[in-house]
């Protein structure tokens, strides 16, 4: 809603371009209106602050009376006008002052979209200060969740593991929130969820020894809407930047698939687990057959189509928990999990065909390939004992022909 229409063209378009959702334009509070009639399924609004027909904010109130999150387009920000916004139930602001202050409606728009999968939780006895902070993450679009105490807040993660931050006032009865940071960190380190210490006064100490046992933030009292909200986005997209450089670690480029050294970690702890429960699981190499003539005939970005064409029929044959991991070139490794040796058997036959059978477009020609398997099962003597087994087997399916699937003696 914006009467500069080729400022409300450019943001219309640069949302549509990067972003998942469509838009509609208004350029008056009449036009508003008639749209908000006829959807009502807004994500949010985007509101200048004075439009022909409404020059003092009246469609910040009438697109929040219909539930509406709203950000507010501005020209001014003095001061006046700064705490005006903010006393309503807005997300945020935006100064219409040049292109750069313009783009970070897009940031907003982007970080406001990731947070509605995001589980955040305000700890506080007081039920004002309770209330108020719910609203305020709320309108950032978090999952939020309200805890009078430690206690309380304890078994709000119990039930929520996947909580991804805990915002915790420290003066609070039954667990205060020293205690309570300290049990969060005995099972969630700083990279799995983020705390962010909350009291009042000047004591520096209580700052210091929040950060100390293990919060990764802290906010003295009285705070603005503005500093919780920033500290509150910094902390999860800290949270994200870490989860995405552990990906890229873990994760082979290419495909997707994960790298060889995941994929022993995680198969590590894994046996260790069936030894006490009793387990069966399988493990495989699989290797594409010929494939040096696929590089050869169709080039090397034909080779790269094929490696992560395999990858994704694999993925859509195994168990969610299962592993598939690159191990270098066109060789690969698959775990299964919880898994019978007959069963194992049976879907690494039904892998090769759909393999052999799948073909690949690739600059209008037609790419069709094979692969080899090798399966071994519920080794004692360790990991790369088995490893080697499985190797041995697929050595043996490429020496009978290929395009076979062999098992271990």
């Amino acid at each position: 809603m914006e009467d500069n229409k080729a400022l409300s063209k450019l943001i219309g378009k640069k949302i549509t371009q990067n972003s998942e959702f469509d838009v509609d334009r208004a350029h008056s509070l009449k036009e508003a209106q008639a749209f908000i009639a006829k959807n009502k399924n807004y994500f949010l609004a985007l509101l200048d602050l004075n439009l022909p027909d409404a020059p003092d904010g009246e469609v910040v109130d009438y697109a929040l009376s219909k539930k509406i999150p709203s950000i507010v387009l501005t020209a001014n920000v003095d001061e006046k006008t700064r705490k005006k916004i903010l006393a309503k139930d807005v997300i945020d602001y935006v100064f219409k002052g040049n292109m750069d202050d313009v783009n970070y409606i897009f940031t907003l728009i982007n970080r406001l979209s990731k947070n509605r999968k995001y589980k955040v939780m305000i700890v506080e006895d007081s039920m004002t200060m309770r209330n108020e902070v719910k609203r305020m993450l709320r309108a950032q679009m978090y999952q939020v969740f309200a805890a009078a105490h430690g206690e309380e807040a304890l078994a709000f993660i119990e039930a929520n593991p996947d909580m991804k931050l805990v915002l915790t006032d420290y003066y609070m009865p039954v667990i205060d929130g020293f205690e309570l940071t300290k049990q969060i960190r005995e099972k969630y380190s700083k990279v799995e969820m983020s705390v962010i210490g909350i009291t009042a006064g000047t004591d520096e100490m209580i700052s210091s020894k929040f950060l100390k046992i293990g919060a990764n933030d802290f906010i003295n009292k009285p705070f603005t809407k503005e500093e919780l909200v920033c500290r509150v986005n910094n902390s999860i997209e800290s949270l994200e930047y870490i989860e995405t450089i552990s990906d890229m670690a873990n994760t082979d480029f290419l495909t997707g698939a994960r790298n060889r050294r995941s994929f022993f970690k995680e198969i590590e702890e894994y046996m260790q687990i069936c030894q006490q429960n009793g387990e069966q699981f399988a493990v495989a190499m699989l290797d594409i057959d010929h494939f040096k003539k696929v590089n050869d005939a169709y080039g090397h970005d034909a080779g790269d189509i094929a490696i992560k064409e395999l990858v994704r029929i694999v993925k859509e044959n195994i168990k969610g928990s299962d592993i598939v991991a690159r191990f270098g070139g066109e060789e690969f490794c698959i775990l299964l999990k919880d898994i019978d040796k007959n069963s194992a058997v049976e879907l690494f036959v039904r892998l090769r065909l759909k393999i052999a059978n799948n073909v690949i477009v690739f600059n209008k020609k037609e790419i069709k390939y094979t692969v080899s398997t090798g399966i071994t099962f519920n080794c004692d003597e360790g990991i790369e004992e088995m490893i080697n087994q499985a190797d041995m087997a697929l050595y043996n399916a490429k020496n009978s022909g290929r395009n076979r699937v062999e098992i271990s003696q």
